[in-house]
């Protein structure tokens, strides 16, 4: 083994200068004006070679047109390099496909009562398009009232999204489409009767938890019923049976593209990304649809026995004015609605107001989504306490898987 070589400082020699070992200074080039003027664009880039920087640098210093040019470049150069998110803006699709609208109708445009199913879909799809098996498998909890208690079922993205496909497929099924159940029916299962029937059979006879691959079928099916309602074009369809009661068309459809809001802003809390709430005008209408069957809803606590007014109730006759609560909603998609008290049948009416309750507009479709309490869900509150909390209670217990 050879022994160390000795350091320099041994050999008593003196060090070598430190500029010395270093590249050596380009020397400009003895270039002509015209190239010199050429070779701005590129300097301003930096795309130059060191003998060219400098020879053009050196030119700078002399000639004044050239240098003005060079400053106008080197700021353009600058206005190429923002420093802005590679995000693109969520509302950019929106844009682009109004533009395409406003230019060339649709020959079979969509309903306006479909409108907020088909842009919740859209919305939902594109949140998912580039995840991966990551997040397809990502656990999400989704949560509801049962009763007067809060539930919640654990789940994955995918999971969620064959929830969607189940439930929308009894949409699917009064449109004359196919059933997405209909293997389950092949299997033996017996007859799957309401949202969370369907979706707990789906799940149970799978053969493998959901993956990613389900959302070619949802993506498909939300598709089928946007183009079936949008052919046919009125609301006056067949009503939609969600096991122990059924809605109409119009209704189902709202119904459909509320709970793809909820479980979209479910899956995004889950990745950890933003989820904005839909336009005003399609969030007025999911309100007006859970203000309208409020009134049903309170008398199904009357029935099972979970309401006060349970043991005297004051009914009316159908079509007749009783007592009644003011739902006022606040915010850009808000409005006023007199919820009749005393029976389904009955009319809202001011002159028999016993109470006034106040929320934000999308803090009432997280209570009727079952996502907020609803001892905490009211910003305001002015009349009969009692009433009131049973609005409230009766919002919630609209919610479901």
């Amino acid at each position: 083994m050879p022994p160390p070589r000795a350091s320099v400082e041994d050999t008593g020699l003196p060090l070598p200068d430190l500029a010395d070992l270093g590249d050596p200074a380009p020397v400009p080039l003895d270039l002509s004006h015209d190239v010199l003027k050429s070779l701005l664009g590129a300097w301003a880039l930096a795309a130059c070679s060191a003998a060219e920087t400098a020879a053009v640098e050196d030119h700078l210093g002399g000639c004044g047109p050239c240098a003005e040019e060079a400053l106008r470049l080197r700021e353009a150069v600058g206005l190429l390099h923002q420093p802005e998110t590679l995000d693109l803006d969520p509302a950019l699709r929106t844009r682009v496909l109004q533009s395409c609208l406003d230019r060339r109708p649709p020959r079979i445009p969509v309903p306006e009562w479909a409108a907020p199913y088909d842009a919740e879909t859209a919305r939902l799809d594109a949140l998912l398009q580039d995840f991966g098996d990551a997040e397809w498998h990502a656990p999400v909890r989704l949560r509801w009232f049962r009763g007067d208690a809060a539930t919640s079922r654990r789940t994955t993205v995918a999971g969620v999204i064959a929830h969607l496909l189940s439930v929308d497929g009894l949409v699917a099924v009064a449109l004359g489409l196919d059933d997405p159940l209909a293997d389950v029916v092949e299997k033996g299962e017996e007859a799957v009767r309401g949202p969370g029937g369907r979706t707990e059979a789906f799940w149970r006879t799978s053969h493998f938890p959901p993956t990613r691959s389900v959302r070619g079928p949802w993506r498909e099916q939300s598709h089928s019923l946007v183009r079936t309602v949008s052919v046919t074009g009125t609301a006056d369809g067949p009503a939609v049976p969600y096991g122990d009661f059924a809605l109409p068309l119009r209704d189902a459809m709202l119904d459909r593209a509320f709970e793809c809001w909820v479980h979209a802003e479910d899956i995004a809390e889950a990745v950890d990304y933003p989820y904005e709430p839909p336009a005003p005008r399609h969030l007025n209408r999911m309100i007006d649809l859970a203000a309208r069957m409020l009134p049903v809803a309170l008398a199904e606590r009357r029935r099972q026995g979970r309401s006060a007014a349970a043991a005297a109730p004051h009914l009316v006759p159908a079509g007749t004015p009783g007592r009644s609560l003011r739902l006022e909603i606040e915010g850009t998609a808000g409005g006023e609605w007199l919820i009749p008290l005393d029976s389904p049948g009955a009319v809202g009416s001011a002159d028999l107001e016993v109470a006034h309750v106040a929320l934000d507009g999308v803090e009432f479709c997280k209570l009727a989504a079952g996502h907020v309490p609803p001892e905490e869900a009211a910003a305001g509150q002015v009349g009969d306490r009692e009433a009131i909390r049973e609005v409230l209670f009766a919002a919630a217990g609209l919610s479901r898987m």
